[in-house]
């Protein structure tokens, strides 16, 4: 079926997250609440969706499925309650856990079950699972904002979805589940794939309220948390992560933060970028300046960099996406959404120099721009 929302190969999450939002609210397609912009939409016939559910081969061969709390989802999570299953939800915004289960009333009736996959029976009869609850989830059910084909994946910026996943990697709650998205046959569309990232949660299954799509997806999902994507902040907004950093710590792991040190750095030397592209994962970043006098000063302010005790060399990128371009003579333009996540996009116009950093010893060679994400 071809794609009603066509994006373009320059398009940022953002773009598209507008473009969907629009569209949505354009063609009426939205039940409450609304307006649909900066939400999981909650389209009409997601409950048509949603009862696609139980006619996926996993989902009689598990009996604990993770649910996510969006709108648009409530018929799936009944349809785990009516089969007897564990209902497993994500803590609000990972404030207090990660995840709860949900214990209905003893005896409860149908209505009952239905009160129960609602937002307010979500609160109303959450229990705390611990860290070191043994559970085992094989599917997971998550909301979108856009989904492609090909399994790639944007949510609604925020990074919670993405970031329960890694958090569930690492306590060992999941292995290799199949992960399941709900949305509206308008939501299907082309994504291009240098969006998706190391963190991105991708999805095999698309169910929508006409067809079931089997995505066969071959970007990998995230293999646990990716600690140098994240900052301070983020670990006094989630606590929990604070508890989980220390146990990957114990099992001598490389638990160090990112982006802190290097903007602290950068403000010191007077070289804050328009932009900064954080790639953690990678150990490197762009830094976008508004022209090739800043950047060039930039340049010098930042010779002999360290950090985190290691030397950082730091040189104007010539690798640009859609081909080699010199230094200033790349266009760059994002959209904007301020969450505490891994997904952050701002508006921004105009030609920009960019600079990369990398320790001592990465390939400097692969250098290349993503444009819309990882903000200064």
């Amino acid at each position: 079926m071809e794609a009603v929302i066509k994006i373009h190969a320059e398009a940022s999450k953002w773009e598209i997250r507008q473009k969907v939002w629009d569209y949505i609210e354009a063609k009426n397609l939205a039940n409450f609440p609304r307006p649909v912009h900066n939400r999981i939409p909650n389209f009409k016939g997601a409950e048509r969706a949603c009862a696609h559910v139980s006619n996926l081969e996993i989902f009689h061969r598990t009996s604990e499925i993770k649910v996510d709390p969006d709108k648009p989802l409530e018929g799936a999570r009944l349809a785990v309650l009516q089969a007897g299953k564990t209902l497993l939800v994500p803590t609000p915004r990972l404030r207090t856990g990660l995840l709860n289960k949900i214990v209905p009333p003893e005896g409860a009736s149908r209505a009952d079950l239905r009160v129960c996959s609602t937002s307010q029976g979500v609160k109303e009869y959450s229990v705390p699972i611990g860290l070191d609850a043994k559970i085992t989830v094989d599917l997971v059910v998550v909301g979108s904002v856009a989904v492609s084909e090909k399994g790639y994946r944007i949510g609604k910026g925020e990074g919670y979805s993405d970031m329960e996943y890694a958090m569930m990697v690492s306590v060992g709650a999941v292995k290799n589940p199949l992960v399941v998205s709900v949305v509206h046959d308008c939501q299907v569309m082309d994504i291009p794939e240098d969006l998706i990232e190391s963190h991105d949660l991708t999805v095999d299954y698309i169910l929508t309220p006409t067809r079931v799509i089997r995505t066969e997806c071959k970007q990998p999902k995230p293999q646990g948390i990716i600690w140098a994507k994240l900052n301070a902040d983020m670990l006094e907004k989630i606590p929990i992560l604070k508890k989980l950093r220390t146990l990957e710590r114990q099992a001598g792991k490389d638990v160090t933060l990112g982006r802190a040190e290097l903007k602290c750095a950068l403000r010191e030397r007077g070289a804050a970028p328009l932009r900064l592209n954080w790639q953690g994962a990678l150990h490197r970043a762009f830094l976008d300046y508004s022209d090739g006098p800043a950047a060039e000063a930039a340049l010098l302010a930042l010779g002999g960099l360290s950090l985190n005790g290691k030397s950082v060399q730091v040189e104007l990128a010539k690798s640009r996406r859609g081909g080699r371009k010199k230094a200033g003579q790349a266009r760059g333009r994002a959209g904007a959404t301020a969450s505490p996540n891994w997904d952050r996009d701002r508006d921004s116009h105009g030609y920009i120099n960019t600079l990369f950093y990398c320790p001592s010893g990465a390939d400097a060679s692969v250098m290349k721009h993503r444009k819309g994400e990882g903000w200064f």
